[in-house]
């Protein structure tokens, strides 16, 4: 696998972070809402916190991702990737059996940031 296709496998990872970021905040009061409610959260002041922050740790790896893709970046992202899907499967573990697959995706993600962390300075 050459830089070329290494670059757009960052670069889909990238888009995926930023776009959960913005599809999160976006979605504050409803569907991102929904879910934290659904797990049992019933303070809405405390889901919107939980939502934020979320956000905020997808947008912060996202633009590392951009622009620092160091092995330690994709390292970070995989740790972080990894402990959010342990929460959200302990909040909500019919994720895993959901058609459109929100936690089973994680898996490929996790093995494309393996792959540019193991091929990365």
């Amino acid at each position: 696998m050459g830089y070329a296709e290494l670059r757009w496998l960052r670069y889909s990872l990238v888009f995926v972070w930023l776009a959960t970021a913005i599809v999160s905040v976006l979605e504050l009061r409803g569907q991102s809402r929904m879910l934290l409610v659904a797990s049992g959260v019933t303070d809405m002041r405390m889901a919107d916190a939980l939502v934020w922050a979320g956000a905020a740790v997808d947008a912060v790896l996202g633009l590392l991702l951009l622009v620092w893709p160091i092995r330690r970046v994709y390292g970070l992202a995989l740790l972080a990737m990894l402990g959010m899907t342990v929460v959200a499967t302990f909040m909500q573990p019919a994720l895993w059996l959901h058609p459109l697959g929100p936690l089973t995706k994680n898996v490929p993600i996790a093995v494309l940031l393996w792959i540019l962390m193991r091929r990365s300075p």
